[in-house]
């Protein structure tokens, strides 16, 4: 929210009392469906100054008030809210699920960098990402993989987004650049160990490498948050490049015996090498919903 400067050169805040808050939802003006920033900045100009009906959704509850917009000296009209209608990011495929050409990534949701709240998508595009650059984790200090999406392959559709990940479906299964004779099992969380364990990720827009960790606490009564395992990586060769787990790798399958048994989804900012991972059965709990 933003103060707006009038024609009058007066400060103004006509959001002010509305009862709209930071993280609401805007879904129509003047009972006019909203689909984008633009829709909205078109909507609010077309009422020439008069008092406009806002819907919107303010903790899944939908609500309505009215703003009064104001008028600014390049003859826009501002209600004095700042929105957007996207986000991106860069993360990690953990499964595709053949039978039902669904995937899982993350291990997380994809948060407001604002609110910290779940985002509430419609709809979301999964695509390729060319990694260009990784920054070490350091004590203090969250690594991270930088990548682009422009100009990369679309590969599917994300149509939910939770605290457990994201997931959709895969239109297009040559993006995934995976051999789909490699298939797993997925363990349930009473065949996992602690003990010696690995991790798959793309550190080099290459095929994804295996790297050595090991699973120090699992717990199996938890089905409440993502943090389901303790790990710590012990390979030397990841450590040499990342320092352990950086932001990215969030979603990177965790593989023991043979079997999918979960997915990295946090690192501790004070020791790189540690964080946890989520087990498998809740993320193809979560996919199967979707279908």
């Amino acid at each position: 929210m933003s103060e707006i400067e009038g024609t009058d050169n007066k400060k103004y805040k006509p959001y002010e009392n509305s009862g709209i808050k930071e993280g609401d939802r805007i879904i129509k003006i003047n009972d006019k469906q909203i689909d984008s920033t633009d829709d909205l900045v078109e909507r609010v100009n077309q009422s020439k100054g008069k008092e406009v009906k806002v819907e919107y959704i303010h903790e899944q509850e939908t609500k309505e008030c009215s703003i009064t917009p104001v008028k600014m000296n390049n003859d826009e009209y501002k209600l004095g809210l700042w929105v957007r209608d996207s986000a991106a990011g860069v993360g990690t495929v953990t499964f595709y699920e053949p039978s039902t050409r669904s995937f899982g990534a993350l291990g997380h949701g994809i948060s407001d960098i604002d609110t910290g709240e779940l985002i509430n998508i419609s709809s979301g595009e999964f695509v390729k990402t060319r990694i260009l650059n990784i920054t070490k984790g350091e004590k203090g200090t969250p690594g991270k993989i930088q990548g682009t999406i422009e100009n990369q392959k679309d590969i599917g559709l994300i149509n939910k987004n939770t605290k457990f990940g994201i997931y959709g479906t895969v239109n297009d299964i040559t993006g995934l650049n995976i051999n789909i004779n490699n298939k797993m099992e997925v363990a349930t969380r009473n065949e996992i160990k602690t003990g010696k364990a690995t991790i798959l990720c793309s550190l080099d827009n290459k095929t994804p490498q295996e790297y050595e960790i090991e699973i120090e606490k699992i717990f199996k009564e938890n089905n409440y948050d993502n943090k389901s395992m303790e790990i710590k990586v012990t390979d030397e060769t990841l450590l040499e490049k990342t320092g352990g787990i950086i932001q990215g790798m969030s979603g990177s399958p965790i593989i023991q015996d043979g079997k999918f048994v979960g997915a990295i989804t946090h690192v501790l900012v004070d020791n790189p090498k540690e964080g946890y991972g989520v087990f498998a059965d809740i993320m193809i709990k979560q996919s199967r919903q979707v279908n």
